[in-house]
């Protein structure tokens, strides 16, 4: 297949993630998070997202979100998201399934939930009729690739807090999110009052594997049992703790492995911006400020696009395309893209 900018995804293993894999492939070692990788790499969370973090590795990032929604709710509670919301548009209606919990969806220009939009939804408190909000989940960076900042973040676990609620953080690209800003996970997390957080490698070079953090350990209740019967227990979870310690581990002065490789990926996104910023007939959604970009072009010119490059059109009706740039994405295909782009334009085909 060719390297197209349909998805972070579709990207194949960075090389440090399998060297940490084979590495891990030596002797026996104790299954089902039993072993000493396990046990070394929840120091590093810890490190990461402070001393009260509590990681459960889980296979997918469907499993992190279910499993933090999970830990929040019970099945006459209620989800309050953005529209465009991973959990509401992605995952096949997973957490209304295995929680049996409803979501309350609230339209958003940008993909980011505010307090006030917030608010629409929180009502019906103590009536018996309706299900009762108890959580917040916001995704970061958003599915439309803006971001919240450590304020905003504040700003609504302060809301969710107030209301006795939980604030959760769909972090599948927390990577990327942090370069942009510039700061640690726990200073976009933890420091910010986030009650749990859906930690993500897949997208920024690991091979498989999430992880559902706990932050808040109220809510670090048994959640072993609930993992388990979310058919999302690893037997040989030696090998996804033994990536993330790759992934998460500082190399003395180096940038650890998820800075490296999420900055390229927002770099290349920055360099497409620019690339394309000028061509007539092409207009970019929304600020570029992690690994994608959302334009807008005429149809004629997508579709034959996509005969030489893979990618997803985001909103057929209003003929708005998604390029996701990856760790492995190189200055070469951004130009040879951009060119293919440019061609069709010019020749209208």
């Amino acid at each position: 297949m060719r390297r197209g900018f349909g998805s972070d995804n579709h990207s194949g293993i960075c090389v440090e993630a399998l060297q940490a894999i084979a590495d891990a492939n030596v002797d026996h070692a104790l299954a089902y998070g039993d072993d000493e990788y396990c046990q070394s790499v929840t120091t590093l969370f810890k490190e990461e997202f402070g001393q009260q973090a509590e990681p459960y590795f889980v296979f997918n990032g469907t499993g992190a979100n279910v499993l933090c929604i999970d830990a929040m709710c019970r099945s006459h509670h209620a989800v309050v998201c953005a529209e465009t919301a991973h959990i509401n548009v992605d995952e096949c209606g997973a957490p209304q399934r295995i929680v049996g919990c409803r979501l309350l969806t609230v339209p958003t220009p940008d993909g980011k939930l505010t307090p006030d939009l917030v608010k629409t939804q929180l009502h019906g408190f103590g009536f018996e009729h309706h299900s009762q909000p108890r959580a917040i989940s916001i995704t970061q960076p958003t599915e439309l690739g803006t971001l919240y900042t450590c304020d905003e973040i504040r700003q609504l676990a302060e809301l969710a807090h107030s209301k006795g609620m939980f604030l959760h953080v769909d972090g599948a690209r927390l990577a990327n999110a942090a370069v942009a800003l510039n700061c640690t996970f726990k200073e976009m997390t933890t420091d910010c009052g986030v009650d749990c957080v859906s930690f993500g490698g897949t997208k920024n070079g690991l091979m498989m594997g999430e992880s559902a953090v706990m932050l808040n350990p109220v809510l670090d209740q048994e959640l072993k049992y609930r993992r388990k019967q979310m058919s999302q227990l690893c037997s040989k979870m030696r090998f996804m703790a033994a990536q993330f310690e790759a992934y998460l581990r500082h190399d003395g002065a180096e940038k650890p492995l998820w800075y490296r490789n999420a900055s390229h990926s927002n770099a290349m996104a920055r360099l497409l911006e620019n690339e394309i910023r000028d061509v007539e007939g092409v207009k970019i959604m929304y600020k570029v400020q992690v690994n994608s970009v959302f334009a807008q072009l005429p149809r004629t010119v997508w579709t034959a696009l996509q005969q030489e490059y893979f990618f997803y059109d985001w909103d057929e009706a209003a003929d708005v395309v998604r390029w996701m740039c990856s760790f492995d994405t190189t200055e070469e295909d951004i130009h040879a893209f951009v060119s293919a782009l440019r061609r069709i334009l010019k020749n209208g085909k």
